[in-house]
């Protein structure tokens, strides 16, 4: 029987596997890359704008959030595709499900957003 690796071992091959997953997701996926050009926008929005520690943690939740499900949406779209790559009305539903989270996430995060900056702008 093979030795088993350590904890800390484990650990850092998680790491290792998350970090390949986004990096994935970042270069592979349109609608991510979307969501991170606007996460960068409003990132320098927020130095632009001084917004509070506490303006910052709702805007840096609602932006983890968003691409949290983004990436959740789209493994749930590959492995439909992989488990029935044709039409499947079932499929369907369960895809435009993943979709649905990711759309009232982002509806969140716009609201967030007019609540932080529209007082700024105006």
């Amino acid at each position: 029987m093979p030795k088993k690796e350590s904890f800390l071992v484990n650990r850092i091959k998680s790491v290792g596997y998350a970090f390949k997953g986004a990096l994935l997701l970042i270069t592979k996926e349109a609608s991510i890359k979307i969501q991170l050009v606007i996460a960068i926008v409003m990132t320098i929005a927020g130095f632009y704008y001084h917004i509070s520690p506490t303006e910052w943690m709702f805007q840096l939740l609602a932006i983890a959030l968003v691409m949290g499900l983004e990436g959740l949406n789209t493994a749930v779209e590959e492995i439909a595709n992989f488990v029935h790559p044709e039409y499947h009305q079932k499929i369907g539903y369960i895809k435009d499900v993943a979709a649905g989270a990711v759309f009232i996430a982002a509806i969140l995060a716009a609201i967030i957003g007019g609540i932080i900056y529209v007082p700024k702008v105006f």
